[in-house]
């Protein structure tokens, strides 16, 4: 026959026992102890200071990086197909990209910003999303 393992000092407790339904026994003053204790409890408001409060209203912005590959009449219908700018618009954004290196396409929430560099990444655009 197999005998169970137990650590040393511990003994087997009977499931019918009261010390097995209440930790330290089976007391009134155990169970009041344990029925008093809220279950769920309310999280503390959070206080943003001045500086925090700013930081979190700063908007999204999908950045958009000069990259070799792709040709400048490409990313400016790439701009014009995903984001709806009139060819001017499309065609400075572009120039930017190409003569700065870089240049912001849209601002707005993260998640919003992050669907616009994946549809930029599905292009073969170089798209990153940073908070302005």
């Amino acid at each position: 026959m197999r005998r169970e393992r137990r650590p040393a000092g511990c003994s087997k407790i009977d499931p019918a026992s009261p010390r097995a339904r209440w930790p330290g026994g089976n007391s009134a003053r155990t169970r009041a102890t344990m029925e008093s204790v809220p279950l769920a409890t309310a999280a503390p408001e959070e206080v943003l200071d001045s500086d925090e409060a700013a930081e979190h209203d700063r908007p999204w912005v999908t950045i958009v990086w000069n990259d070799p590959v792709n040709l400048m009449s490409y990313v400016t219908y790439v701009f014009q197909r995903l984001f709806g700018f009139s060819r001017e618009k499309a065609k400075a954004l572009m120039l930017d990209v190409h003569h700065k290196g870089r240049a912001t396409v849209s601002s707005g929430t993260r998640e919003e910003m992050e669907r616009d560099a994946t549809r930029l990444h599905a292009y073969g655009l170089w798209a990153t999303v940073a908070q302005d």
